[in-house]
């Protein structure tokens, strides 16, 4: 399975990327939406991870982008951010799988969709 990390932090990323690649997936990496968006949009097998505090166009406004494709993704929103910040940001969005900072890997494997 794809797994697209919209995430700036390289720590993160690259703890994310080690997790991710022993499991068997293959990993994209966008530190900005705006490079998210330049690219071909994800397939609707692949999941995207999204970190609510992205520079430039926020995690919330990214998710809103991929719920409104023909064939969404499975996304999973990264976050350190209190619960007031996500739910003002995922406001008026269906139920998301939300994965709280610092990760638990456990809970992101469970975020994941069966293979």
């Amino acid at each position: 399975m794809r797994i697209h990390v919209l995430e700036d932090d390289g720590g993160v990323s690259d703890s994310l990327g080690l997790a991710l690649n022993n499991l068997g997936h293959e990993v994209v990496f966008h530190r900005t939406a705006e490079s998210f968006f330049s690219q071909s949009p994800p397939a609707a097998s692949d999941v995207v991870l999204v970190d609510l505090s992205l520079p430039g166009i926020p995690g919330g406004q990214a998710v809103r982008w991929l719920q409104r494709l023909a064939g969404p993704p499975r996304v999973v929103v990264v976050t350190g951010q209190s619960q007031t910040v996500i739910d003002h940001q995922l406001r008026g969005l269906g139920p998301l799988m939300v994965v709280r900072k610092p990760l638990d890997f456990a809970a992101l494997v469970a975020a994941l969709p069966d293979v």
